[in-house]
């Protein structure tokens, strides 16, 4: 990690934390989930791995995680949040690719047209509550607008690769991956090949967008 930057937002400050490329050409910001923060394991081994290919990543910590609270606040609060960081991700003067994991991939959906991403980045998609397909949030993927890319679980309990609709998104499925991309001890995929999976579709993705 290079540095941490405080941000006020309307929703509370925010924490912007860079893994800086030596000659950046495009920012990858990534928000979190609603259950935990930038420490899981997608969001890490991303911000590990794309700054020698020229990306720098911003994993940013939202409001109601810095103030330590405990649970999310609505969508709309959320919202408010990404946007209130994101002047602090574009000021570097390149182009910047919205993305988070769960709830952050949802935030990055929802603004990705209003705040002129280049592209959006999914990370586990929860395309509906656990056991309840009938909730579909379809339309807030579909509505992104922009290049995007879904990266999911085979075993997704919030949505598995094979009920997201038709679509012009790209994905990257990670075989035996749950919602927080943990493989089974016994699967034929370790940990560390589905992180590898992960982190390398992602690169190849990005690349593309230069």
């Amino acid at each position: 990690m290079n540095r941490v930057v405080g941000v006020e937002t309307d929703a509370g400050e925010a924490r912007v934390h860079w893994y800086e490329a030596a000659k950046p050409w495009i920012v990858l910001a990534l928000g979190h989930g609603a259950g935990g923060g930038i420490e899981a394991r997608d969001l890490q081994a991303i911000a590990a791995a794309l700054p020698a290919d020229g990306v720098s990543v911003a994993l940013v910590e939202q409001p109601w995680r810095v103030a330590g609270k405990k649970v999310a606040p609505a969508p709309k609060t959320l919202d408010v949040g990404w946007r209130g960081v994101w002047p602090v991700l574009a000021k570097a003067g390149v182009p910047v690719v919205a993305g988070g994991r769960s709830a952050g991939a949802r935030v990055a959906c929802r603004t990705a047209r209003e705040l002129g991403a280049r592209a959006v980045l999914a990370l586990s998609f929860p395309l509906h509550p656990p056991g309840k397909p009938e909730k579909s949030r379809a339309d807030e993927l579909l509505g992104a607008g922009v290049p995007t890319l879904v990266v999911q679980g085979a075993n997704d309990p919030f949505g598995r690769p094979a009920e997201f609709p038709e679509g012009s998104f790209e994905r990257v499925e990670v075989p035996y991956g749950d919602h927080g991309f943990a493989v089974p001890k016994r699967a034929e995929t370790g940990q560390e090949q589905a992180l590898e999976i992960i982190a390398g579709g992602v690169r190849e993705w990005i690349l593309r967008l230069r």
